[in-house]
């Protein structure tokens, strides 16, 4: 048998290389909002049975603080803090609390591989899974500030503030719940991160303003949930200044971008390891 050199032959190495297969193109990546669309339907439909005995226990806790509060505080601005501050307790329990326990078991279970096969970018997973567990909150919220109202005698003229103040103190508090799973080392901790962090919400968000000492209320200024408490409470006033209002609402918008931001990165931090 001879072996001829490919070279010799007639278009020899043309040949060989038109017979090698071509590479497989990836399909285009998907854009953000539609991606994010989808892993918010996802986690919707994935956390509604779980998610919704949990959320009992939120609303049925800070009905709990309300009817405690009411042998204390008569009324006045000290019963617009505790309303206020016991409607954006439900939004805390749900943001901070259930989805830092949610991503760190994730990490923990390898869930971010799942995630980091998918072309999705990874703000719509995190964006995704934080809006979805948001949208718990609104009917818990709803009730808890209802019945506060009624409880404390207080107007129901402006509840629809709600509309904004749960979105946005939500998008800050997933973002720092988000981000608390995704960076903690273990589930554990992550869990208690949550914890600790829905434990400041009801210490600094429920309890009066005025009655706390100076290192309190600069601590509670730097609780994301304390400006949407702010908001809604300065809605029960007879004549609410709406300048003070969308202040406060914007401060929660601008805690949410970065948090979320936060978020995101941990999120591909944890995704590549």
């Amino acid at each position: 048998m001879s072996v001829v050199p490919a070279e010799v032959l007639p278009g020899g190495a043309r040949a060989v290389q038109s017979t090698a297969p071509a590479a497989a193109e990836l399909g285009p990546r998907a854009r953000l909002w539609p991606a994010l669309v989808a892993v918010y339907r996802a986690q919707l439909s994935r956390a509604r049975v779980a998610r919704i005995p949990l959320l009992f226990v939120a609303t049925f806790q800070s009905v709990g603080i309300l009817i405690m509060m009411r042998g204390v505080v008569d009324g006045g601005s000290e019963a617009e803090a505790v309303v206020a501050g016991s409607a954006v307790l439900v939004v805390a329990f749900v943001a901070l609390n259930l989805l830092a326990q949610y991503f760190g078991q994730l990490r923990a279970s390898g869930g971010l591989d799942h995630y980091a096969t998918l072309p999705v970018p990874p703000a719509a997973v995190v964006l995704g899974a934080a809006g979805a567990y948001a949208s718990f909150t609104v009917p818990g919220t709803v009730v808890t500030a209802v019945f506060g109202c009624v409880l404390f005698g207080l107007p129901l003229t402006h509840l629809w503030v709600l509309l904004a103040v749960i979105p946005l103190a939500g998008a800050a508090l997933s973002g720092l719940g988000a981000a608390f799973g995704l960076l903690a080392p273990r589930p554990e901790l992550a869990t208690l991160l949550g914890q600790l962090g829905m434990s400041a919400a009801l210490l600094l968000g429920v309890l009066p303003a005025d009655r706390m000492p100076e290192v309190v209320r600069l601590a509670r200024d730097l609780l994301p949930s304390t400006y949407g408490v702010e908001a809604l409470a300065r809605t029960f006033g007879p004549h609410p200044d709406w300048a003070f209002v969308l202040g406060d609402l914007a401060v929660c918008a601008g805690v949410g971008v970065v948090s979320l931001a936060v978020a995101t990165w941990a999120y591909r931090r944890a995704a590549v390891r």
